[in-house]
C-alpha cells in the first residue's frame, strides 16, 4: 500500500540554472499581479498563501484567507481513490477549494500509471472545524471510484482462497483546523 506522500520541486545544475531560477524569481516577483482572484495589489485584510501541509499533520493552524493543500497518492488502475467525506468542514470557519489530480506519467495517460491528488482548502473566518480524507483501495471499500465515494465504508468482499485473510476497514485521517 502506498502511504501519503508531500512533494517538493528544487532547482539543480549550474549557474546558467541559477541565473535562471533567479531571473525567472525577479519577474513573478516585478510582473503579473498576485494571482490570485483579487487586485494586482491583493487584499488590504489578509495575503491569500498557499501552503503544502503534511498528511499525516492532522492539528493545522491557519489565519483567515490562507490556504494549505493535502497531496496523497492515488492510483486509479488498483482502484486506490481518496475522497473528502463527513465531517466536512464547517463553511463559517474552512472551505474546500476542490481537487487536482496529477498523473505521474504527465499529460500522457498510461496504463497502471498512478498519481497525486492534491485537495486544497481556505480558512475563512475565526474558530475551529474538523473535516476527514477517507482512503479507499479495493479490498477496503465497496463501489468506490474516482468520482463516487463507496456507498458503504465496510470492508469489501473477502475473495476467496485457500489462505484468506480478514478485509480491512478504509483509512480515515481526520484533521482539526484552527482558524486565528
Amino acid at each position: 500500500m502506498n502511504s501519503p506522500t508531500r512533494t517538493a520541486s528544487i532547482f539543480r545544475g549550474s549557474r546558467g540554472g541559477a541565473a535562471i531560477a533567479a531571473a525567472a524569481l525577479l519577474a513573478l516577483a516585478t510582473g503579473c499581479g498576485s494571482g490570485t482572484d483579487e487586485p494586482a495589489g491583493g487584499s488590504t485584510s489578509h495575503p491569500t498563501s498557499t501552503a503544502s501541509r503534511p498528511v499525516k499533520d492532522t492539528s493545522i493552524t491557519a489565519e483567515p484567507g490562507e490556504r494549505f493543500t493535502l497531496t496523497v497518492n492515488q492510483n486509479a488502475s488498483t482502484r486506490e481513490y481518496w475522497y473528502l467525506v463527513d465531517p466536512e468542514p464547517d463553511s463559517s470557519v474552512l472551505v474546500s477549494r476542490g481537487q487536482d489530480y496529477a498523473s505521474d506519467s504527465g499529460d500522457e495517460p498510461v496504463a497502471g500509471a498512478g498519481g497525486r491528488l492534491t485537495f486544497t482548502f481556505e480558512a475563512k473566518g475565526k474558530g475551529t472545524t474538523r473535516f476527514t480524507l477517507l482512503h479507499c483501495t479495493f479490498t477496503t471499500c465497496q463501489g468506490n471510484t474516482s468520482t463516487l465515494p463507496p456507498e458503504t465504508t465496510g470492508p469489501s468482499a473477502t475473495p476467496t482462497t485457500e489462505a484468506t485473510t480478514p478485509s480491512q476497514a478504509p483509512e480515515r485521517i481526520t484533521y482539526t483546523v484552527t482558524v486565528d
